[in-house]
């Protein structure tokens, strides 16, 4: 069994004799995806259908927050931490919330699950802000007003610096007084390593799933998650880890 600390299991076979819980669960970014893997192709659930539950739990998170101001943006990327935070802005849609959701690139750019996610708040006739670096500087006047900022640029599988336009979202966002929820990790933080990857959102709370990554424990991990909250997205992971 391997152990980086105390309480820490990763990828290990567990039985009835040592079953434990998902606060008790450390992934590295390999096994988190690994582990996603396994539930979509060895037990037949979609990812879409995944993905509908993150986005719900991370706008179940933003409810319970009190903060100065109710005003909600989200920051999507392009890839399936973005289309978690489209999946949540329908959801707090739903409850009555009108969340401005921002998208770093084109939305002719988005695939699969993502698509899907953006096709749905668009035939509601939501309005999706692409970010550019000709009104990058509107969103900076804009960020000051946000109570809430839901962090969904980048996820799990980030590999090299984060630079251009997505480092400068990322330091508005830091910049800002807001509220700052990271679903699944901070972008800009390495899931595994916890290291900062050029420059990454300092969140004061961060929404992980299925169960906590190593990163946040390991190098600058504790300093840019803030609250780590586990959430559980409709499988039993410590069944099969």
């Amino acid at each position: 069994m391997q152990r980086v600390a105390k309480r820490i299991i990763l990828g290990s076979k567990l039985t009835k004799k040592h079953m434990v819980s998902k606060k008790d669960i450390f992934l590295t970014a390999l096994q988190a995806k690994e582990l996603d893997r396994r539930i979509i192709s060895d037990f037949a659930m979609p990812s879409i259908l995944l993905m509908e539950n993150a986005g719900r739990q991370v706008a179940e998170e933003v409810i319970k927050e009190k903060v100065r101001s109710r005003r909600i943006a989200i920051f999507c990327g392009r890839g399936n931490n973005g289309a978690d935070g489209l999946c949540a802005g329908r959801h707090l849609i739903s409850q009555g919330f009108n969340p401005d959701i921002y998208l770093l690139g084109s939305c002719t750019q988005l695939k699969d699950e993502a698509r899907v996610n953006l096709d749905i708040l668009l035939r509601l006739k939501v309005k999706i802000q692409e970010v550019t670096s000709q009104n990058i500087s509107l969103i900076k006047r804009r960020i000051k007003n946000y109570g809430i900022i839901i962090d969904a640029l980048l996820g799990i599988g980030i590999k090299g610096e984060v630079s251009g336009l997505l480092a400068e979202t990322i330091n508005l966002i830091n910049a800002s007084k807001a509220y700052v929820i990271a679903v699944d990790i901070p972008s800009g933080l390495d899931a595994t390593s916890g290291e900062v990857c050029g420059v990454a959102v300092k969140a004061d709370k961060t929404v992980t799933f299925m169960a906590k990554k190593t990163g946040m424990i390991r190098g600058n991990g504790r300093r840019h998650c803030g609250k780590i909250v586990v959430k559980d997205i409709g499988f039993p992971i410590p069944r099969i880890v």
